[in-house]
């Protein structure tokens, strides 16, 4: 990588403060404006290991320059926005079911019956079948790791304009998720079926189910205005963030070869429980496929409008040594370039 592309990372990490700045104040307004409340200490630990992440990130950077790491510079920086941004959405998401947008249930339930996936007999033969939907449960529990594991995968390959893209997608898709959510609130298949799971299904794990409709009840009818990070459940039903989240990744980590399949297989599993664990309706998946293919799109789109602009070199110089690789690795670049490279894809 040479120091256009660095330069480049480096813009648009800076520039990635500003979408988790804008949900950050709007969640300040709610908070000072409305009966909305917020649980401070699991709040302020996240945004507090954020902060010091962050910290590290721009000392090394700013401080160090000769003997900055860029693998630090980006893993600690990219991690600290993935970090407060995903602190904050999710109480964003509880004020945007709270807006009582009549419930979209039985639109959505039409929908799917319309291309023929009525989720009652899919439920029920899962039900049949409670091996595979056990199997289910597993992979709808990745969405949280890959956002920790995919600054150190592509820090660690060199590819930091792409992690830089991917932070920016992912805040993009999680703002687009929550303002779509306000007006096309529902519960989840079992709502719309007017059901209850345990009755009807009870080898079923409808545990996000439950904690979904208690919580979306709870908001509609007042009785929720103190928000806990730890007590908090996905409650957006569409579009699927679980299905955004998972094309993101698989986007995000396939310039590395070494990990691009088995990245596809384990968010293809993730995708494949949403409908059963999330009780989502299989229209909630398309509508986050398409909610992260947009902000892919947006992302290059707006990738390329810094690449025309200047590309300022980072407030670092990054050697061989400190980029983890040895002269042998590459040829070495001119004195003014920052001689940091992609190894062969």
């Amino acid at each position: 990588m040479n120091s256009d592309d660095v330069g480049l990372a480096w813009r648009t990490f800076n520039l990635n403060w500003l979408p988790v700045a804008l949900l950050c104040a709007v969640l300040f307004g709610v908070i000072v404006w409305t009966d909305f409340s917020l649980e401070p200490t699991a709040f302020g630990v996240a945004i507090a290991i954020a902060f010091v992440l962050a910290v590290i990130a721009y000392g090394s950077a700013l401080i160090k320059r000769d003997r900055a790491d860029p693998k630090l510079v980006f893993w600690f920086g990219a991690t600290a926005q993935i970090l407060v941004v995903t602190a904050v959405v999710g109480p964003l998401s509880y004020v945007a079911n709270a807006v009582n947008w009549p419930l979209q249930d039985q639109m959505l339930l039409l929908i799917d019956r319309a291309v023929g996936l009525d989720p009652q007999p899919i439920a029920a033969f899962f039900n049949d079948h409670s091996r595979l939907a056990n199997y289910l449960k597993i992979g709808y529990g990745f969405i949280k790791w890959p956002l920790l594991g995919i600054p150190i995968i592509l820090t660690i390959a060199f590819r930091f304009t792409r992690l830089q893209q991917f932070v920016l997608a992912l805040n993009l898709a999680l703002a687009v998720t929550i303002v779509i959510s306000a007006f096309v609130p529902a519960v989840g298949t079992y709502y719309g079926l007017g059901l209850s799971p345990t009755d009807q299904f009870p080898l079923l794990d409808s545990t996000n189910y439950a904690a979904q409709l208690r919580d979306i009840q709870a908001l509609r009818d007042g009785s929720l205005r103190h928000l806990d990070l730890l007590k908090m459940a996905g409650i957006v039903s569409f579009p699927s963030f679980h299905t955004a989240s998972a094309i993101l990744y698989i986007w995000a980590v396939w310039p590395v070869r070494a990990l691009r399949w088995a990245t596809v297989a384990l968010n293809s599993w993730m995708i494949a429980a949403t409908p059963l664990i999330g009780a989502h309706y299989i229209v909630d998946i398309i509508g986050g496929a398409v909610v992260a293919a947009g902000c892919v799109l947006l992302t290059k789109r707006l990738f390329r409008s810094l690449l025309l602009g200047s590309s300022p070199r980072p407030a670092w110089h990054i050697s061989w040594e400190h980029a983890g690789w040895n002269s042998a690795s590459a040829p070495l670049q001119p004195a003014n370039r920052v001689a940091a490279t992609v190894p062969p894809s």
